[in-house]
């Protein structure tokens, strides 16, 4: 993974290919994820429960987007799932979690 994925304070990378294989991830996600960056090579779907094994077989199986918030030791992040592509090939997905306010401004513009 390029150098300035480690720069992003608080963000955590995660990057999948199509059929779960952890490919890579930055030094913020290793230290979330259980086990750090041994799970590289690791298989998804080896370490999430059912449900959360079922939505990701349907992202992966649909090339899919799925993102909502979270809220976990009182930081409240966005987790932002979405497939990636390499010369128009479906590749996986990259999983981005970024700590959010609680209070977060939204605009509409037009």
């Amino acid at each position: 993974m390029d150098n300035y994925f480690e720069g992003l304070k608080g963000v955590a990378i995660t990057i999948c290919d199509r059929e779960g294989n952890i490919l890579d991830m930055n030094a913020r996600s290793a230290e979330v994820n259980s086990h750090g960056q041994k799970i590289i090579g690791n298989n998804l779907f080896n370490c999430h429960p059912p449900r959360a094994a079922a939505i990701l077989k349907d992202l992966l199986d649909n090339e899919k987007l799925n993102a909502y918030t979270i809220e976990k030791n009182g930081v409240k992040k966005l987790i932002y799932q979405v497939p990636w592509y390499d010369n128009g090939q479906f590749g996986g997905l990259i999983e981005i979690s970024l700590p959010i306010p609680f209070d977060m401004p939204h605009y509409v513009r037009g």
